[in-house]
Formats: structure tokens, C-alpha cells, sequence
């Protein structure tokens, strides 16, 4: 019996840990072949390889990213496979199972939650006797009607098989995240979340997953995101585990977890801040809405107080990136609720802001009294929540506007100084930077064309002058530093004008050449010859003082030259004041 465990994950560097926690607890028993593709892979391309491959059986990964796809995959698959054997599993279709059974009749099975006991037992019975009512968690179709065994008892998870000792994960270890599994289940009852679900918190063998993690780094394994919904529900545990990451951790590794930031304590964080080496840490934290009632309504439990501490500890540490999570379109959040909730977040300052909207999962509570809120949301997945009574679709399409803007301008790092400057100083709040640019960006047709680089700064530029933003030229210089600063090689053009013209570079340069002290700071230490001048470094004009900015972050409107230096060895750019007198 050939068995094939598959899905299609949302980009190739994704792996899916579900299949391989199948296959890892059916063998030796029964030989299992993983196979994954991607939701953009072309579904002839998926199916072709499929048939080629001749499984007996086929298990699709179910989620809401991918089920659309899968369906396709699957209506394909049947008509040039008529007699394999077709298994469904993952949370998309484990809280609706009739509804799948009905829906697919392509499919044959359907595992109900926690798969590995069920898959294998399934297995048993297709290739023994066929008794399916020995066999529970699972949905079927019997004499045209559905059938759902019994729900099966949890696992010990503690005697769980290892799923990352396979040979043919070695190769893409380096390339790929990993996902790994520390416990299941969630203390917390938000009703927006599948996690609600699952009452109590189990956990895997620690001494196991430490001898995971090991492997993992051994075999090159550079990102590890820790799926474990509230990793630090237990004090002791987080702090064994952090303890565990910072002395064993290789160069190069970085570890993500989902951290609930309003029970963090204090003490953690400086052990954290002390200890951690920079980068090696990323912490996700959920804050989804800062409303009090919103919060109460999905049965949210969070101190917003406390959970602002937790950001400003981490943040002050300088070793840990954190990434924020916000909803919108939770119940009695309308427009301006969210408006304050986006600004009271951002003010955090995270490193990410993640924007989502609101998706009416199946088997949620929110999906289940969604008409008590007046909710619409689409039929098919994501489900994503089109208004509710509160706020309607034109509010949405105005947030999607922030998300998008948010992501260019301040999740992809490419302008933290320029944004910082003008959320703070030139709108009334940051949301109302974001808000008002992006609704521009859609009315320019740009979110319908691909841009490069330095359109991204045309764009803004664009923004600023058509909107008569006061301090446009603080802004720009702003913008022009952010765009060198993040350059790895002199740039061949410049999206700006260039003040300074040839002869008055050539002479500035010449005075470096003869006396080196007239550039601020330790540029004698670097030694350019001409060629090397020319070749490595820019000269450019800003409106502030640039000392002042690269020293204390404080902007001053005096005009000032800078020396910008592209280090071709260690990729970096640097900027070196020069004294008034070159200045002309």
C-alpha cells in the first residue's frame, strides 16, 4: 500500500510539521512519503506529479490558506485515480465535518482533530479488515449518509516519536522554516481562535525536544518558530527552555515564539535583556484590539498596562525583535476604536505590526453568534469578515489602505527614520500618516502596478508635495538617508537631485585627500586611496545637521555635507560629518 501525506503550503519555505508528526508515528508500520507543494504551483503541475507518484492512499493537510486550492487538487485527482483512497485532516475541515463529507464527495475520509493515532489506525483497517467503526475521530460517508465516529482520547504526548529525523529533510534544513512543538492546547478562551477550542495545556517531553533542537542546528536548521500558542503560559518551563536556547544555540540560528505579553514578568525580561544574544530571540505577541468591551465580548482576557511593559522591556533590551499582531473588525470595534487601537500599539514602536481582519474560522464561537454582531464574511475561505453593525465594508477597504502602506513603509524596514519623523511630526497621529497615504497610494493606481526600490520614495515624495506636508524637506533628507543607509554598494543613481555638481565634488574630494581630519569621526582609520574614494563613497547635502541626527536622533535645521562610505567588505554604509568649512 503506497501512502502518500501531502499539502500545499502557503510559500515553499514553509514546511508543514503535520505530515511529518503522521508519518513519524505510523512507522515502521507503514511507509509514508511526504510530498509538499506550494498554493502557487499550477494545479496540473500538483496533480501530474501525484498520478506519476501512483499512492494507494492520499492525505491532504487542510487549512484555511490552502483549501480553495486543495479542492482543485483533489476534484482533478479523483477523475484520473477513481480507486485510491483520499483522506482529509488539518483544522480547516475537523469543525465541519458534515458540511466537507457533502461538500467533496471526491473524498473518502475525513480525520478529526489530533491526527497521528487516527491516520494510523485508519491505515490499519484499509489495509486489513475495513471495519471503519473500530477507528475513532473520523467522518465518512456511509449509504449516501454522513458518519462520525466517536472522538478519540488525547495523546500522551510525552511518548511521541520525533518527526524531524528524516533523511530527506537534511538538504532544505538550511532553507527553510521549521516548525517544532513544545505543547497543545491553550489556557485562554478567545473566541476569534481555534485554539479556544482544546481545553488545558499538554506538553511533549522536554529531554525529546531539546535532542530535536540539537539534531535540527546540527543538520543546519537556521529558523525554529516554536507553534506552541502561548509559550509562556509556565514560568519555569519558558525560563528552562531560554536557559536551554541561549547556551546551546550556533551562530545563525534564530528562534520564534508566540508570546503572551501581559503575563511576561519582569525578571524574565531581564534575564532575557542580560543573557540573550542579539537576534537570537523573536517574539510574536498577540494584541489583536486595545477596547476593553471587545475584548470582554470574545472573552479576551488582557492588561494592555502590563503588556506595554513587556514591549518597552524587550525594546529597551535591544537583543529581542518583536512582532505585533492587531484584528480589525472585532465586535463594537467600529473605525475610530480601531483607529486608537492601531495608534496605541504603534506607539510601541515594534519592529513589525501585523494588520490581519477578522476571519470567521469554522468552529469558532464568533463564527457561531455571528449574527448577534451583524456580521458578513465571505462564503469560502480565508472567511474574511466583509462589516458588521459597527463597521461597514467602506471602513474595511480604508484599513486594507493602512495595511498596505504599513507593510511597505514600516514592516519592510526600508524608511524607519523617515516614517518615525512623520508620524510624529507632521500628522495628527500615526494611524492618520498611514491612513491618508495609503488611501492616496490606492487613488494613484499604484497598488495595481509593481514598483522597485526607488519608486517607493518617489511615491512618498509624491505624497508629501501633492499634500503641502509641513517640514517636506526635513522629510526628504530623512528619506535620503534611510535610502543609503540600508545600501550595501554605492548606488549607480540617485532617486533625488543631485546638489553638488561635478567640480564641486572633485574639489571636496581633493581636500579629504590632502588633509583626512577635515571628516568627522574616525574616517583616518580607514586610509582610501583616490581610486577607492571615488569608488566607495557619496557625497550628499541634508537639511539638518547630520551629526547631531547620527548622535542623538535630534533634528536641527542646519543645513550640513556628509561623507557616506559603502564598505565593500562587510556590506555596511556609514556616514561621516565634514566640518563647515568644506561645506562652501
Amino acid at each position: 500500500m503506497k501512502i502518500i501525506a501531502t499539502t500545499l503550503n502557503a510559500k515553499y519555505i514553509h514546511t508543514n510539521l503535520a505530515i511529518r508528526c503522521l508519518k513519524s508515528y505510523a512507522e515502521p508500520d507503514y511507509q509514508i512519503d511526504i510530498v509538499e507543494y506550494t498554493i502557487n504551483d499550477p494545479t496540473l503541475n500538483i496533480v501530474t506529479d501525484l498520478y506519476r507518484k501512483k499512492p494507494d492512499v492520499l492525505g491532504f493537510s487542510c487549512y484555511i490558506w490552502n483549501i480553495e486550492e486543495t479542492i482543485k487538487v483533489i476534484e482533478i485527482i479523483r477523475k484520473i485515480l477513481p480507486k485510491i483512497k483520499i483522506v482529509l485532516g488539518g483544522p480547516e475541515v475537523s469543525y465541519d465535518v458534515i458540511y466537507w463529507l457533502k461538500r467533496l464527495p471526491e473524498i473518502d475520509y475525513i480525520v478529526i482533530g489530533e491526527g497521528e493515532e487516527t491516520f494510523k489506525q485508519l491505515l490499519d483497517e484499509l489495509h486489513g479488515d475495513m471495519q471503519l467503526e473500530n477507528v475513532h475521530g473520523i467522518g465518512y460517508m456511509k449509504d449516501e449518509k454522513p458518519v462520525i465516529n466517536i472522538v478519540r482520547n488525547k495523546i500522551d504526548l510525552r511518548e511521541m516519536p520525533s518527526p524531524f529525523r528524516f533523511p530527506e529533510d537534511r538538504a532544505t534544513l538550511s532553507k527553510r522554516i521549521t516548525y517544532i512543538e513544545t505543547s497543545r492546547g491553550c489556557p485562554f478562551s478567545c473566541q476569534f481562535c481555534l485554539s479556544s477550542i482544546e481545553v488545558g495545556v499538554r506538553y511533549f517531553n522536554r529531554e525529546k525536544i531539546k535532542d530535536d533542537i540539537r539534531y535540527l542546528m546540527e543538520n543546519g536548521a537556521k529558523t525554529i518558530k516554536f507553534v506552541d500558542r502561548t509559550f509562556n503560559i509556565s514560568r519555569s518551563y519558558a525560563m528552562e527552555m531560554f536557559q536551554f536556547l541561549i547556551d546551546e544555540h550556533r551562530p545563525g540560528t534564530v528562534f520564534q515564539f508566540e508570546i503572551t505579553g501581559d503575563i511576561m514578568r519582569p525578571e524574565v525580561i531581564d534575564f532575557l535583556n542580560k543573557e540573550a544574544p542579539p537576534g537570537l530571540f523573536r517574539f510574536e505577541i498577540g494584541v489583536q484590539s486595545t477596547n476593553d468591551l471587545t475584548n470582554e465580548l470574545v472573552k479576551r482576557r488582557q492588561n494592555f498596562e502590563k503588556l506595554s511593559r513587556t514591549v518597552n522591556m524587550v525594546k529597551s533590551g535591544g537583543k529581542i525583535v518583536q512582532h505585533l499582531d492587531l484584528i480589525a473588525g472585532l465586535p463594537e470595534e467600529n473605525y475610530d476604536s480601531f483607529r486608537k487601537t492601531f495608534n496605541d500599539v504603534f506607539i510601541l514602536g515594534p519592529e513589525e505590526l501585523q494588520l490581519g481582519f477578522l476571519k470567521m474560522l469554522r468552529g469558532t464561537g464568533l463564527r457561531i453568534h455571528a449574527k448577534d454582531y451583524g456580521y458578513t464574511y465571505m462564503d469560502h475561505a480565508p472567511y474574511e469578515i466583509l462589516g458588521n453593525h459597527v463597521i461597514d465594508f467602506e471602513d474595511i477597504v480604508r484599513i486594507k489602505q493602512v495595511e498596505d502602506v504599513l507593510e511597505k513603509y514600516w514592516n519592510d524596514h526600508r524608511m524607519d527614520h523617515t516614517v518615525t519623523y512623520l508620524t510624529y511630526n507632521c500628522f495628527e497621529t500615526p494611524f492618520d500618516f498611514f491612513q491618508q497615504f495609503g488611501t492616496y497610494w490606492e487613488e494613484k493606481g499604484w497598488s495595481r502596478i509593481g514598483h522597485q526600490l526607488e519608486d517607493l520614495y518617489k511615491r512618498l515624495r509624491q505624497f508629501l508635495l501633492d499634500h503641502h506636508i509641513p517640514n517636506t524637506n526635513i522629510a526628504e533628507g530623512l528619506m535620503k538617508y534611510d535610502y543609503l543607509k540600508n545600501h550595501r554598494y554605492k548606488p549607480r543613481k540617485a532617486w533625488w537631485d543631485i546638489e553638488l555638481n561635478r567640480q564641486s565634488r572633485s574639489a571636496i574630494y581633493s581636500s579629504i585627500l590632502a588633509n583626512s581630519s577635515i571628516v568627522d569621526r574616525d574616517f583616518t582609520n580607514i586610509k582610501l586611496n583616490e581610486r577607492d574614494l571615488y569608488k566607495h563613497t557619496l557625497l550628499e547635502h541634508f537639511p539638518f545637521c547630520i551629526s547631531t541626527y547620527i548622535n542623538h536622533g535630534e533634528i536641527i535645521k542646519k543645513p550640513s555635507l556628509a561623507l557616506i562610505h559603502f564598505h565593500p567588505e562587510d556590506g555596511s554604509s556609514r556616514f561621516y560629518p565634514l566640518h563647515q568649512q568644506v561645506n562652501g
